[in-house]
């Protein structure tokens, strides 16, 4: 049976290696490299070169791990020439800008999900998202889950805030993503929210700090 689904969040592999092991995973359809801190542009190159069936990236970091970094807007540009298939993206703490995000957008028409939590150089023109009418923009902002009574202080969010106030979805409690994003062909006729949504799936509380560092 082929791969579909491939899961290496905190791996210490790197460029070279993705490289010379990419051409093997050609019927990956979704791919968690989160926390991934050696690899970079060249990896996600070849990973979108190879996977022409990719659909779901988690590519989220950790601010501790991205602090040494100016920009990892060439990451942006690596997804957005080499994976114009993509339905789900997560970039969260990413350091990509406006620009990175943009490129995406116009090269991903397929894209349902796109979660930026934490990406604060990006700011999105809403007229612009609302081109893409299936688009679902997650962030920038990050809520403090715990100072939280519940799923109406998500709404209060005005325009002014330099956000789409209408898209936050402050860890997505109650979200069906079935609304969100249609179901597709995943390994063992899973649905998407099936394909290690840790997230989306349920908010772990155990982890939350760790995962989903506050707003600064």
């Amino acid at each position: 049976k082929s791969l579909r689904t491939l899961r290496l969040p905190r791996s210490e592999i790197n460029d070279s290696v993705v490289e010379q092991v990419a051409g093997r995973l050609s019927s990956v359809t979704f791919l968690d490299v989160s926390y991934c801190r050696n690899i970079g542009a060249p990896a996600l190159e070849a990973i979108g070169k190879h996977c022409k069936l990719l659909m779901g990236l988690r590519r989220t970091m950790h601010p501790l791990e991205v602090v040494g970094k100016l920009s990892q807007d060439d990451e942006a540009l690596a997804i957005a020439t080499t994976m114009p298939k993509l339905k789900q993206l997560e970039v969260a703490y990413l350091l990509i800008s406006t620009e990175g995000v943009v490129k995406i957008l116009e090269n991903c028409p397929e894209l349902e999900l796109l979660d930026v939590r934490g990406c604060w150089n990006v700011k999105l023109d809403e007229n612009l998202v609302k081109k893409f009418s299936r688009l679902k923009v997650v962030g920038p902002l990050v809520v403090d889950y715990f100072g939280m009574k519940g799923w109406d202080d998500c709404s209060n969010y005005s325009g002014s805030s330099g956000y789409l106030a209408w898209d936050f979805v402050a860890g997505d409690v109650g979200i069906d993503y079935d609304d969100v994003i249609s179901d597709v062909d995943w390994e063992d006729d899973q649905s998407i929210e099936d394909v290690e949504m840790r997230f989306y799936d349920g908010f772990d509380l155990e982890n939350a700090a760790f995962d989903w560092p506050l707003s600064p």
